[in-house]
This record gives structure tokens, sequence and C-alpha cells, in this order.
């Protein structure tokens, strides 16, 4: 596989860290040692935020029309490329093969977006309240932004953060997650292949243990403009907090809550079909997965069977790159613990596990079995906290009124989903909904074309769309004044 890059990636040039520290990168399958990578450190991430300032001198100048052309190679490399990238993100997150090439389909076509987008990124002329001058607004590129990025979709967001951010004419340094760099590497050696000019994209690759130093730097070094950042709303608040030194731009998409909500007018086979989307979708560790499922009361126990049902025959748990596999392992085991803690005390309290509930000790120590609980209650954390696995909760609720106030009470605002076949309903629903993403009669709403972001402790931005390429823009302000000299 040529794209398994096993150096960093700075100012054009593949690289060890400064003090030649390495860090193994293991298959969450079988803990088996993948690669070996650099082991980058503050030092590193200084070099790198270095380099990336003087390209912007003159990246930040080229025209659209070629950062387009740039963009469009790039996308065509990764598309003929989509069966090894796959191999390489199933290997390292440990998601099904065939779940892994649709994720690089996903995460190409922002790169395709982006590469359409970068001529439209416009600005305006404003009408003058003088007659002799005249306003114009334009959009110009923020600077370096640095990047930091998940293990669930390593390569996605790293296409869907770099490609509006290289359309708007800025340069970045990307710090991939410690359990999946080598997406992240991968994505750099064809953007290489492509021509992306040495100094626009820099990856650093980093340990566990190197990861809050490096994140400082990336945070507060003064050459840095914005940081963008997919992750968990802990971590994000850290990096807001130190992006606020310096009052930088942020663009935050953090963790979510969702709630997917079934009424009596639904049609519960789609739904159930959907609900498996929603929810078994990389295992559940998305931050867009369905975390609650509020049931109407009067179709609670025969969409819960058909739910059944369907978990049953589609999850099959076991190695992601073996044919019929859909579930894989989960990616570390602060996630396997994360997800059997929640489910252990939910059961103590009195829950009631209908599926699963357990470890799957003959796959292996990070296989969690595709679980199906009733009996929640509120006094249980997983009434209220993001699971982040294969854990699908039920609840009961009698109308409107109580369900948008289970589904609102939550400092997440990402994610939400409604089926319903009553059309007021459903504008009712979109409109008294806390969250800043709803989708009627459907289980997955991430494109290229919409904005994909949240509100409340979600985040703060969008990403996809025009507007994910405009975060990455400051607004400027010029007067041609004396206009009839």
């Amino acid at each position: 596989m040529h794209l398994l890059k096993k150096q960093a990636y700075i100012n054009g040039q593949w690289v060890n860290s400064n003090t030649s520290a390495i860090f193994p990168i293991t298959n969450p399958v079988n803990d088996n040692v993948i690669a070996e990578i650099p082991d980058m450190d503050a030092i590193d991430a200084k070099t790198a935020i270095d380099v990336a300032a003087e390209t912007f001198k003159t990246w930040g100048f080229t025209t659209a029309k070629y950062r387009a052309q740039v963009l469009r190679k790039w996308f065509n490399l990764c598309e003929s490329n989509t069966d090894e990238i796959a191999k390489i993100i199933t290997s390292e997150s440990g998601k099904p093969l065939q779940e892994a090439k649709g994720e690089v389909a996903y995460g190409n076509s922002f790169l395709e977006w982006f590469a359409d987008s970068a001529r439209h990124i416009n600005g305006e002329i404003v009408p003058s309240p003088w007659p002799n001058k005249q306003i114009l607004v334009t959009r110009q590129p923020v600077g370096v932004v640095s990047v930091i990025t998940p293990w669930n979709f390593p390569f996605a967001m790293i296409t869907r953060k770099v490609g509006a951010l290289m359309a708007a004419g800025c340069t970045c340094v990307i710090k991939p997650s410690e359990d999946t760099p080598l997406s992240a590497l991968a994505a750099a050696k064809l953007a290489e292949e492509a021509g992306v000019p040495p100094g626009v994209i820099n990856v650093i690759t980093t340990s566990r243990k190197n990861a809050i130093s490096v994140g400082k730097v990336m945070c507060e070094d003064p050459h840095v403009a914005c940081i963008s950042f997919t992750g968990s709303t802990q971590v994000g608040k850290l990096l807001y907090a130190q992006a606020s030194t310096g009052l930088k731009k942020v663009a935050l998409e953090l963790g979510g809550n969702a709630p997917f909500i079934v009424f009596p007018s639904a049609d519960i086979e789609h739904a159930v079909d959907q609900a498996m989307l929603a929810k078994f979708r990389n295992n559940g560790q998305a931050c867009i997965g369905a975390n609650r499922f509020l049931i109407h009361e009067d179709i609670y126990d025969k969409f819960v069977e058909a739910f059944k049902a369907k978990i049953n025959k589609k999850c099959i748990l076991g190695d992601g790159s073996k044919e019929g596999v859909t579930c894989g392992p989960l990616v570390n085991l602060m996630q396997v613990q994360k997800v059997s803690g929640l489910v252990d005390d939910a059961v103590n309290k009195g829950a009631k596990a209908l599926l699963g509930g357990k470890i799957a000790l003959e796959l292996g120590n990070k296989f969690y079995e595709s679980t199906l609980l009733v009996n929640v209650k509120p006094d249980m954390n997983i009434y209220k906290e993001e699971i982040f696995g294969p854990v699908a909760v039920c609840l009961k609720f009698k109308d409107e009124e109580e369900v948008l106030k289970v589904a609102n009470n939550t400092r997440s605002g990402l994610a939400s989903y409604v089926f319903t076949r009553d059309l007021g309903q459903a504008f009712r629903m979109s409109r008294k909904l806390e969250f800043g993403m709803v989708a009627i009669n459907d289980g997955i709403l991430s494109a290229a074309e919409p904005p994909f972001g949240g509100i409340k402790e979600s985040g703060i931005g969008r990403e996809g769309s025009l507007h994910g390429a405009e975060e990455y823009t400051d607004l400027k302000y010029t007067l041609m004044s004396g206009l009839d000299k």
C-alpha cells in the first residue's frame, strides 16, 4: 500500500520528529501493530505552524480558479484510490471495509464540493450613503488554521475541513487523532501527488502523551488565526479557552445527544430502517448518531419489536476486513469502558437489555454487542450522556409537548430526527427542536451541500456548504472615496 506512510508531512517533506521518538498504531481488532510513526512534540508543532505561515504569504494570494483546479486534482486522486484509503481506515479504526469505502466517498464529496465552491466565495457592493464614495466588502482568507480531527471519521473530517480552508485561501497544520493518523497521512500523500504546494498542508503526528502540549501550541501560537476542531465537548471547551488568549476564530463541531422521535403516523418499517442507520453507523461512534429513541406510547411495543428483529438480523459483529461484517470493534479500551459502564449502570438501576449488554469477549476485548435497552429512567447515566457506542435506548412519550421537553432537555444541540406523516407536525417539530440540524423521516443527514453544525454546547460555526468555506474568511470593508475628482 503506497499510501501507508510512516512519517509526518511538513513543508512537502516526509519527516521524523525532532527527537526521533515514535509510537505504534495498532489494529483495534487484535492490537497488531500496523506502523510506527513519529511522536512529535511542541517543537515540531511550532515548526509546522511557521511553515504554514510562510506559505500563506503566497497561497493566500493565488486565484480562486487555481485553488479550484488543485482541489479538483486532489479529489480525482482520492476517487481513484478509494479502495486503498478504505483499507487503511479499516485497519486503524476497525470499521467494516464497506463502511470505510462509504466514508471515503463522503470525504471525497467535500473535495469535489469545495473545488466548485472556491470560485463562489463572493463579496458585496453596498449602496453608499455618499455620492462620491463606493463601499466594497470582500472576503479574505484568515491565514493559518490549526486542524484537530477525531478518530471516528479519520479521512472525511480532514477533507471536510481542509477542502474548505484551501478553497478560501488558507494554509493548515493537521493533528489527527493518535488512534487514526494513517488516514490523514494517506490524504496528505495524495494531496502531494495532486500538486498541492509544499506548506499548504502539514500533518503532525503525536501520541496521547504529547497531545496536550501540541494542542496548546496549535491554539496559542500567534501565527494561528483559526482553530478547527471536531471532537468531544469537554476537549472543545479546553481548546476554546486556549484560543481565547489570542482572540482567535474557532470552528468547533462537538458532541451530540440526538433524539430520534417516532410519532404514531410514521411509517414504522421505514422508521426502523432509518433507526439502524442513525444508531449503528460506525457502530454508534458518530456525533450525530441517535442517542435517545423517543417512541410514542401507542406504537412503542410495535417499534421495539421490529427494531429488535432488525438489530438481530443486520448487526453482524466481527473483524471489519471480513466479508459480511457490519459492526467492527470500538476504537480503543477507553470507549469500551465508557459504553460498558453506561450499560452496567442502567441495568443495575432497573433497565432491561432486550439484546446485547456486554463485551463479546469471544471476539476480542474491544467488541461490544449491539444492545437494545428498555425501562430506562432519568436517574440512569445513559439517560442523559452521549453513548458513542452500539447501544439503543428506547423511551415512551405521550404527546408533542412531552417529547419536546425531553428532547430539548440537554446542553447538546447537534442533530435530531423526527418521523411523522403529519406535515404540520413536521414543521412544528423542526421549529421547536433546539438542534442545529433536524432530519424529517430520514436517519442520515450529512452531505457536502448543507451546513453541518450545532447550537448550545454542540459547537460553533458550520462545515460543508458555502458557509463552510466562509468560516475561514474575514470580511474586509474598503471605502473608495474621491470618485468625483
